[in-house]
């Protein structure tokens, strides 16, 4: 799969970890990680588009998926491959 994934994420945040691992057990290699703890301008930016302040806020392409927590129920729910493929 070649989707683009972009994760708005910091440097202690298990669940960013956790959204990660499970991307790339459905085979996502190339993973975008924006550390917005580390670029403010970065936190403004993922609060201004997402319109939440925790993270992980993850994006396959265009869309906005959210956190860890929605990344997994698209999982459960056998939506998140084919969201990967089309992305």
């Amino acid at each position: 799969m070649t989707a683009h994934v972009v994760i708005y994420s910091t440097a202690v945040c298990p669940y960013c970890i956790r959204a990660e691992q499970l991307l790339k057990s459905k085979g996502v290699e190339n993973i975008e990680k924006i550390r917005i703890d580390l670029d403010p301008a970065q936190r403004n930016a993922m609060m201004e588009k997402t319109g939440r302040r925790t993270v992980p806020q993850i994006y396959i392409g265009e869309k906005h998926v959210g956190g860890f927590d929605d990344l997994h129920a698209l999982d459960r729910d056998g939506k998140l491959e084919p969201l990967l493929q089309n992305a």
